[in-house]
């Protein structure tokens, strides 16, 4: 999956200053570029920038349009980029635009890709859930080792289970990480760098499970709903993921581990807002009450500080 930043029709509506029936007749002339998600349609962040330069009027006409360059410049300079998969985040973006001055982009790219992206100073917020076989912990071993020299806030978003996709009525009786070592089953696996695919890898190497020795480990899907469809078609009879997209796709879940899916953000003088704003959000009544909404959810820890530097 691309890490490359994209926005939807009403983010380029408001970020242009135009009407939505404006945008849609430029992508029906073929002016603007587009992509589906889903039913979705999406605006590559270049796109967007390449349509801007090239409707620049002449040294004649300046006057509107760096009027309108300036509008998107000044919107993009308050621009935040959350980055992770879970549909909480797309409610964590809705509170923060509510509650403050930034925007909010998505970047639906997996734990450790997105880590490696804030590193390279591409992702505001990252969402986790990377278990370390090692110490039995969460996220903040791989931060240690990847956010080398930046000072960071490590906050609990929420917990979760994770385990087995299996098919309905579970034929093939899965009940834990061992029966990987089985040749009577075929698998589904997430991409490089998911946090679903570091649980499934640690697992392995914990039980020491040869990948090479299991059927389909090398098919991949780049999100939990597309690994749950495909146990579902019988494409595979076993995937890794979490509780609620098995409850989507209507298969059964084995659960085995409860995953602390944390939010981390690298702390400068010009994050100290963005991180006061996303502390008060996450402990909110109202932003837990919307979570709690969902099902399959544990807000118990939500808003806790797992760790700071200082």
């Amino acid at each position: 999956m691309s890490n490359e930043l994209s926005y939807t029709i009403e983010e380029v509506s408001q970020l242009l200053k135009v009407s939505k029936l404006t945008l849609y007749d430029l992508v029906k002339k073929g002016e603007l570029p587009i992509f589906r998600v889903g039913r979705q349609m999406r605006i590559a962040s270049k796109d967007l920038d390449n349509f801007i330069a090239n409707h620049k009027t002449n040294q004649n006409n300046l006057r509107s349009a760096p009027d309108t360059a300036h509008q998107v410049n000044e919107i993009k300079n308050n621009k935040i980029v959350i980055s992770g998969q879970d549909i909480v985040l797309d409610i964590l973006g809705k509170h923060i635009e509510k509650n403050s001055m930034y925007k909010s982009l998505r970047s639906y790219t997996g734990s450790l890709n997105s880590l490696i992206s804030m590193y390279s100073g591409e992702c505001d917020i990252v969402s986790l859930h990377l278990f370390d076989g090692d110490t039995g912990e969460y996220n903040l071993p791989y931060i240690r080792k990847i956010l080398v020299g930046y000072p960071f806030i490590l906050i609990n978003l929420l917990s979760r289970k994770a385990g087995l996709y299996v098919q309905k009525g579970n034929p093939l009786n899965l009940q834990s990480w061992s029966d990987f070592h089985r040749d009577d089953i075929i698998m589904i696996n997430r991409e490089r760098g998911s946090g679903a695919r570091i649980l499934l890898d640690e697992q392995l190497r914990i039980n020491e499970i040869p990948s090479r020795s299991i059927n389909g480990y090398e098919n991949e899907e780049t999100n939990h709903l597309s690994v749950a469809s495909a146990v579902s078609s019988g494409k595979a009879a076993v995937g890794v993921g979490i509780e609620k997209a098995a409850k989507m796709v209507g298969i059964d879940f084995i659960p085995l581990v409860t995953e602390q899916y944390d939010l981390v953000i690298i702390k400068t003088p010009k994050t100290e807002q963005l991180i006061r704003t996303v502390m008060e959000i996450l402990s909110s009544p109202s932003f837990q009450s919307e979570i709690n909404s969902l099902g399959d959810y544990d807000t118990s820890n939500t808003g806790k500080v797992i760790f700071e530097t200082y």
